[in-house]
């Protein structure tokens, strides 16, 4: 006749159940937290205009595609004109209006300089002397010279060439300048200065 089993056998027994059980529900628990997907959350709705860096942009940085929102008036940049003479560099960006040629200069010496100009290719004058009248004002001359230019985006002109230019400024801040590219024909163009926060830039992101 067998011996009946002793009770610590029935105890060693019964802890190793115990820890296989244990063993597979640890498996069983990490399998399915690897299972379960992630949950991420919505994207927040944005303002594709909120992230212009400044309050009024960086005219310095502006570019072809840029949105300028002038209070009444929201224009985009066509094209650019980049030119440099000697150590001097600034730029002329053409703007979007419907029947005229307007564009915005900005330059850094050493100060920011902007001014707003609009083509008159309609008018007879050329910078041929210290004076120039224009619609009873008279403008005297203040600087003169030329410069090679590159051109970004819609311009009108070549990839690269060579202007010429006279500046001129009547007694209450008006501006009168001449332009001529690639030795063409000069063309007048009265201009406004603009401050610091005249208009908001709203970059393309390009």
């Amino acid at each position: 006749m067998l011996n009946s089993p002793t009770p610590l056998l029935f105890a060693a027994v019964l802890v190793i159940a115990v820890v296989i059980i244990g063993a597979a529900v640890v498996v069983l628990v990490r399998n399915g937290r690897r299972a379960a997907p992630q949950r991420t959350s919505p994207a927040a709705p944005a303002d594709p205009f909120a992230d212009i860096g400044e309050t009024e942009g960086d005219p310095l940085r502006l570019k072809a595609g840029d949105m300028l929102d002038f209070g009444a008036e929201r224009t985009w940049i066509r094209g650019t004109l980049r030119l440099s003479e000697g150590g001097a560099v600034w730029a002329e960006h053409f703007l979007e209006v419907e029947g005229a040629r307007r564009w915005l200069s900005v330059e850094q010496d050493p100060d920011l300089q902007m001014a707003l100009w609009t083509g008159r290719p309609d008018l007879d004058l050329t910078p041929h002397g210290p004076e120039v009248e224009l619609e009873g004002v008279r403008y005297r001359l203040t600087e003169r010279g030329s410069a090679s230019y590159r051109s970004e985006g819609t311009t009108g002109l070549r990839a690269e060439g060579g202007m010429d230019y006279a500046d001129y400024e009547a007694v209450d801040g008006r501006l009168l300048s001449f332009e001529r590219f690639d030795h063409g024909r000069w063309e007048p163009c009265p201009g406004t200065p603009l401050g610091r926060t005249a208009f908001t830039v709203y970059p393309s992101g390009s």
